[in-house]
């Protein structure tokens, strides 16, 4: 594992970034709604986006726009989520790129276009583009907590981290934002995604990194089972470190342990905040025939509503667990399963172990909460993160339009 060091801020800690968010009326609330990434030098790029095949104009046009692997700046709207608007969505999301690289000066095959809020609606491209001049305007290097605001929803805190990667006697730096707190259980990444890096590394080793990062964090977070139409994770990589990450090197090596650190807190700070959660869970599946039928398990268990709702009440209903495991499509032994929630051995060989109901509610009234299933079939590990079910989750998506 390589050195990794925490660093304060989000995508402007590489060098050579800036950012900026502010308000441009698309929000009813007037809260800060567009937000600007800016490398000052061209960048290699990638990205992943939803697998849902209802998917946003903006995801349309960003897909295209990374064909070459080439990026240098993100735009971001919060407020409206320009899907399932037709063709002029499309004209939309493309003149948001074409705003972007004449108040930025960039090329507008080179802009990311992102968009996140009600489904349906059209875009108010006066507000946007207001919005849009405004924030180049006010991009700075230590703009990304301004960026970071601009992006979320119904999200009660901006998800931000940096690291820095030591590679013998060099640094490398991390950085990324995330927002996401509902329709959160993607099969690529999250609601919507930013990370920035001063390696230099070329397209066809960032994306698989991107992808084998992803696959250990964002796609193992669900806070409801929805899939977003406008997930979009994508990472600018504008070389100012001088660093250059060669695959099978131990820079490579080091890369890939700055940028799974990265994604796995963001992953962590995505189910900690979840639409009404009271506590981050960890679900946690040992011993198992393969990694994706662990993951497979420990999704069922994250996204089933009786289990959600037992973890709120702080109620030990391990049944309700194993009822999901079984579920899952993956086969099983009951006779073999072990499972501990908050640290307390609830079954072991599949058979109820004696427990103190009052005790084992206390371990559960905490803000992280531990979920270990054993299978004992195999050698394979997975961890799905996730949150509970409060009455708040149910309020905040009744009244979402309302």
């Amino acid at each position: 594992m390589a050195q990794v060091t925490p660093l304060s801020g989000s995508v402007c800690a590489p060098q050579g970034f800036r950012a900026s968010g502010v308000a441009a009326g698309i929000k009813p609330s007037g809260n800060p709604d567009v937000a600007l990434i800016v490398s000052d030098v061209p960048c290699n790029a990638a990205a992943v986006f939803t697998t849902n095949r209802v998917c946003a104009a903006p995801v349309l046009v960003s897909r295209e726009h990374l064909e070459d692997g080439r990026a240098r700046a993100i735009v971001v709207n919060a407020g409206n989520a320009n899907a399932c608007t037709g063709e002029q969505g499309m004209r939309d999301a493309r003149r948001m790129a074409e705003l972007t690289a004449g108040a930025v000066g960039v090329d507008p095959r080179e802009v990311i276009v992102c968009s996140t809020g009600v489904i349906g609606r059209p875009m108010p491209m006066a507000h946007l583009e207001i919005g849009i001049a405004r924030a180049a305007a006010e991009l700075s290097p230590h703009g990304d907590a301004q960026a970071a605001r601009a992006i979320i929803t119904t999200d009660t805190r901006p998800k931000e981290c940096a690291v820095e990667v030591r590679i013998e006697d060099r640094i490398v730096r991390i950085g990324g934002m995330c927002k996401g707190s509902g329709m959160i259980a993607p099969n690529m990444a999250t609601m919507l995604a930013f990370l920035t890096t001063d390696a230099e590394i070329w397209p066809e080793v960032l994306r698989p990194a991107l992808v084998a990062a992803t696959e250990r964090t964002f796609n193992c977070v669900t806070v409801d089972g929805d899939c977003s139409t406008n997930d979009t994770l994508a990472i600018l990589a504008n070389g100012r470190s001088g660093v250059r990450i060669t695959p099978g090197t131990p820079a490579h090596r080091a890369f890939c342990d700055g940028l799974l650190e990265v994604c796995t807190e963001l992953a962590k700070e995505l189910a900690r905040d979840g639409e009404g959660a009271t506590k981050l869970v960890t679900v946690e599946v040992r011993g198992a025939r393969s990694a994706a039928q662990a993951r497979q398990i420990a999704k069922t268990i994250a996204n089933s509503p009786l289990v959600k709702t037992a973890l709120f009440g702080n109620d030990p209903n391990w049944g309700r667990i194993l009822c999901a495991a079984g579920y899952s499509g993956v086969p099983l032994d009951p006779a073999r399963l072990a499972l501990s929630v908050g640290g307390i051995p609830l079954v072991e060989s599949g058979e109820p172990i004696p427990f103190d109901e009052a005790t084992a509610s206390a371990a559960m009234k905490v803000s992280e909460l531990p979920i270990v299933l054993d299978l004992n079939l195999g050698k394979h590990d997975a961890t799905v993160y996730t949150c509970d079910f409060s009455y708040d989750y149910v309020r905040i998506n009744a009244e979402y339009t309302t």
